[in-house]
């Protein structure tokens, strides 16, 4: 019998699940502590629950990228030989910074084999992403998919053209740069934990972004809480990406912020439980329509539930076991 990821998702498998928090660190400490973190966790959940983005954008110090993108690469190459299920990403800088070419040579054609993915920042247009694309074609990593980062008006704008690009897998908003991009027409608080919910250029940026992923099948990844601190903030600002505006995965900019994005963004006991059940029905009535609870029950119900479930499995929660011989055979 086929996967029910392959009778209910059909082209949109093709882009995958992807951890619902990727961590960012950009100081060598720190990338340190966060891929031993991740070890840590996969070992806790069983699963690899969060990326760790290593920055080379943010981190690196003016002048010496060089040097900063080779230790990169010398801790991608150690972290992969510990642990050869981790997901480790590097952010590279723009596609028009002196220091891209050589990052993307470097790091891409050293440990490509070794990365999830390339996180790009400040895409404006279809054209970055050719960019980029070739950069990773000359450093003969072609595999790599690449997640962009939302950052201005225009590319907003443009973001159902940039998601429709088969080298994109996610596409982030960043939030800081796009209240800056504006001249002071979106005040200070649009930056914070609270206005960046109520803002309503930075919410309607927001559900574009989402509404482009999802129309092309790519996965949508919310930006930063600055308030690492606040983790009453935290858990308030990723409930509300992941119940109302549409997305499924968010950044993580210090250690304390994973686990409230783990739970914000994870199905919980009883949704996982009911899923399991109608996704146990449907396969024994071989996808025809069922009833559930007094409800009728179709493929898109079913989709629906099989999501749930690829999302519980995704953040290391345990599945009934009826449902675990899926994941065990696509593993």
């Amino acid at each position: 019998m086929s996967h029910p990821r392959d009778i209910l998702l059909g082209a949109q498998a093709a882009a995958g699940f992807l951890p619902v928090c990727d961590h960012y660190s950009g100081l060598e400490s720190r990338m340190r502590k966060s891929l031993q973190l991740q070890a840590e966790m996969m070992e806790e959940f069983g699963a690899c629950v969060f990326d760790v983005t290593l920055d080379c954008e943010d981190g690196a110090p003016v002048g010496g990228e060089a040097d900063h993108a080779a230790m990169v690469v010398a801790l991608v190459s150690h972290a992969s030989l510990l642990a050869s299920q981790a997901r480790i990403a590097v952010r590279v800088h723009a596609v028009d910074h002196p220091a891209f070419e050589l990052e993307m040579a470097t790091i891409a054609g050293s440990v490509g084999q070794q990365l999830s993915h390339i996180m790009v920042p400040k895409v404006e247009s279809v054209e970055d992403i050719v960019k980029a694309e070739n950069a990773l074609m000359a450093a003969s990593a072609a595999h790599l998919p690449l997640h962009v980062l939302i950052e201005s008006p225009l590319a907003v704008h443009r973001a159902f053209e940039i998601a429709a690009h088969p080298r994109v897998q996610s596409l982030s908003f960043g939030l800081m740069d796009f209240v800056s991009s504006h001249g002071g027409a979106i005040p200070a608080h649009g930056m914070s934990s609270q206005g960046q919910f109520t803002h309503p250029q930075v919410v309607r940026a927001k559900l574009e972004i989402a509404a482009a992923c999802h129309a092309h099948g790519k996965v949508p990844s919310h930006g930063v809480v600055t308030e690492f601190s606040d983790t009453a903030a935290l858990q308030v600002a990723a409930r509300c990406a992941a119940q109302q505006l549409g997305y499924t995965r968010m950044w993580s900019i210090h250690p304390s912020q994973i686990r409230p994005i783990l739970e914000a963004f994870s199905p919980t006991e009883g949704e996982i439980e009911i899923a399991a059940k109608i996704i146990v029905a449907a396969v024994r009535a071989d996808w025809a329509p069922t009833r559930f609870d007094g409800k009728l029950h179709d493929r898109a119900s079913y989709r629906y539930f099989w999501q749930v479930l690829e999302r519980a499995h995704q953040s290391g929660r345990a599945l009934p076991q009826d449902v675990q011989t899926y994941f065990q055979a696509a593993a």
